[in-house]
């Protein structure tokens, strides 16, 4: 069995490059060369902090669950993937047996292994590594015009569209609506090109930084607000007890649902995404307005479906990666993608030889 090179979360503010083993692809099986990866919210919160609330890190686990390269061999029943294929791999391994799995919401199975993940012990380990041994169906081919940083967007691309997905289920089709997305992190300026190509009218984000504002502009928002420079930015849609149809909520901070649930119309929809630790909710206006509120968590068959718009270009998710950093400066890189002031999307390019963008 040969080894191939990873970055190894040891415990908080504890990040190393280690080595890990690559095994021979078995049955159902195939072999990536990591190309690119990107640094997500849960993957800092590991780093700076140790865990995600409750859920701690208790033993080394390698990071990272957004993740593209190149097949360098597959298993010996594999026929749909070729050696040389670009493909972007799904995080996901549901059970397949659990009530949930058998119920066709695989994305809440009881027994997820989850790239990148401290919940269980042992930990599911990630996939920031030159090289990765990963389930076929797990992986998704891409056209060669597609960059490798661009194919390591599917993932977050995916939540985004689950959110929208959701929200359609409850209120009906994007196209027409009058949108606000808070928060201009990875996944609101993914939720903005998710509801530009659905044919929202018009698209508000909010955010507390400008350059992160400006990336969501590139990404197809109509109006940008700061909501600390410009205190009365939002004013126009909170009007008439508001104007806004539908909220997604990318950032889980109190002062910007406050100002999502103002701008929403009555029997408006909220759709929450971003998650963080107990949060207040201004639930006498929610209730006044007979707000819509809905979860949206993770994703299922719509990561074929990020694949697929990334791949024909319906979106191009490359104006969020901010920065590119090499696996050997992996630190830099973290430190790099927790700077909120001039980082959205941070990644990692794990072959020098590639052209990351």
């Amino acid at each position: 069995m040969t080894q191939t090179r990873c970055v190894r979360l040891n415990g908080q503010d504890d990040l190393t490059i280690a080595a890990t083993d690559l095994p021979t692809p078995d049955r159902g099986q195939v072999r990536v060369a990591v190309l690119a990866g990107g640094i997500c919210g849960s993957d800092l919160h590991y780093w700076q902090e140790g865990g995600i609330g409750t859920i701690r890190v208790r033993e080394p686990i390698i990071l990272g669950h957004e993740a593209a390269g190149r097949i360098e061999a597959v298993g010996p029943d594999v026929t749909h993937l070729q050696v040389g294929q670009l493909v972007a791999m799904n995080p996901s391994h549901p059970c397949g047996t659990c009530d949930f799995c058998q119920a066709g919401l695989p994305h809440h199975c009881m027994a997820m292994r989850f790239k990148g993940s401290a919940m269980y012990l042992p930990h599911e380990q990630g996939m920031f590594r030159d090289g990765i041994t990963i389930g076929a169906a797990q992986c998704h081919p891409l056209p060669d015009t597609v960059t490798p940083g661009a194919a390591a967007c599917a993932e977050p691309l995916a939540v985004c569209l689950h959110a929208a997905n959701r929200a359609e289920a409850i209120a009906g089709p994007l196209a027409g609506k009058t949108v606000l997305v808070t928060g201009a992190g990875p996944i609101g300026a993914l939720c903005v090109a998710v509801a530009r190509l659905r044919g929202a009218a018009t698209i508000i984000v909010t955010d507390i930084q400008d350059a992160t504002l400006a990336v969501a502009r590139r990404m197809g928002a109509d109006h940008a607000v700061n909501p600390v420079a410009d205190p009365d930015g939002l004013a126009e849609w909170q009007q008439d007890k508001g104007r806004v149809d539908l909220v997604f909520e990318c950032s889980a901070a109190a002062s910007a649902i406050r100002d999502a649930v103002a701008c929403l119309r009555p029997l408006g929809a909220l759709v929450q995404v971003g998650v963080a630790g107990p949060t207040p909710l201004p639930l006498n206006l929610m209730v006044g307005k007979e707000i819509l509120f809905v979860g949206s968590h993770r994703f299922d068959t719509e990561f074929a479906d990020a694949v697929g718009l990334i791949g024909t270009g319906a979106i191009d998710p490359r104006p969020i990666i901010t920065a590119t950093f090499p696996m050997s400066d992996a630190e830099t890189a973290f430190r790099t993608a927790a700077d909120r002031a001039r980082s959205v999307k941070v990644q990692l390019s794990f072959a020098e030889e590639e052209t990351q963008s």
